[in-house]
């Protein structure tokens, strides 16, 4: 692990990126639960992976070479959007990605990154997640794309990923893992373990014989569908008989 440059913990103030105001522990300690859900789900190992909550004018994110057993929420690192950096260790080296993700797409409060075997093992094959079940509109369209393979932490990886993103809240990358993200942690936590579960029945079908995919259309009316899935019914009219 890496400590961040300078003595102690770096509390630089200054532009639209400025700190946070308050410590913001219950959020710091959701990401660190989260993290650990994770580990615990096989979907991460040891320091693989990463966790960041849209903050302010900026994000907390996990630190780079820290495992989720010896994670603490005082460990998270905060960084704005001006590259102000507040915490005790250097961020993740996979931060320029999330931070471009939120800059491409406003509505996303919580970007998850792991290296779970079915999602890493499809990308390793550089193939997409295609419409071969309706739950792949869990991401926001028709199939979740694969990017093309970029050294980590660097700015062409950060770019490929915020444009796949553009209209997803899910994509893998080449040869490395899986992105997802949502408007709270916890759909994040729900789109990445779909997404996950999804590869590994993908990958099971595809060792029978290549599946039947849905037509556009039929992912269109999925779409459509999920938009009102899972939300209460509009409070009835004091009127109606």
């Amino acid at each position: 692990m890496n400590r961040a440059a300078g003595d102690g913990a770096q509390d630089q103030q200054h532009g639209a990126g400025a700190a946070p105001g308050g410590n913001h522990n219950e959020l710091r300690q959701q990401a660190v639960t989260a993290i650990r859900r994770l580990d615990a789900l096989g979907m991460n190992r040891g320091s693989t992976g990463n966790l960041s909550l849209r903050c302010d004018a900026g994000m907390w994110i996990t630190p780079t070479g820290m495992g989720a057993d010896e994670l603490r929420p005082q460990d998270l690192v905060w960084l704005g959007w001006d590259g102000t950096l507040r915490g005790d260790w250097q961020p993740s080296s996979e931060w320029h990605f999330h931070q471009a993700i939120y800059t491409a797409r406003p509505d996303l409060r919580a970007i998850v990154h792991t290296h779970s075997a079915h999602a890493t093992a499809l990308a390793c094959l550089r193939r997409a997640l295609p419409a071969f079940h309706y739950m792949v509109a869990v991401a926001g369209g028709e199939s979740v794309p694969c990017v093309r393979y970029h050294l980590f932490g660097t700015e062409a990886l950060s770019a490929a990923v915020a444009q796949a993103m553009l209209d997803r809240d899910a994509c893998l990358m080449a040869n490395h893992g899986l992105v997802a993200a949502g408007a709270t942690l916890e759909r994040a936590m729900k789109v990445a373990q779909e997404i996950e579960s999804l590869c590994g029945v993908y990958l099971q079908a595809l060792a029978v014989g290549e599946p039947v995919l849905l037509s556009k259309e039929e992912m269109t009316a999925v779409i459509e569908r999920f938009r009102s899935y899972g939300k209460s019914a509009p409070a009835a009219s004091p009127n109606a008989s």
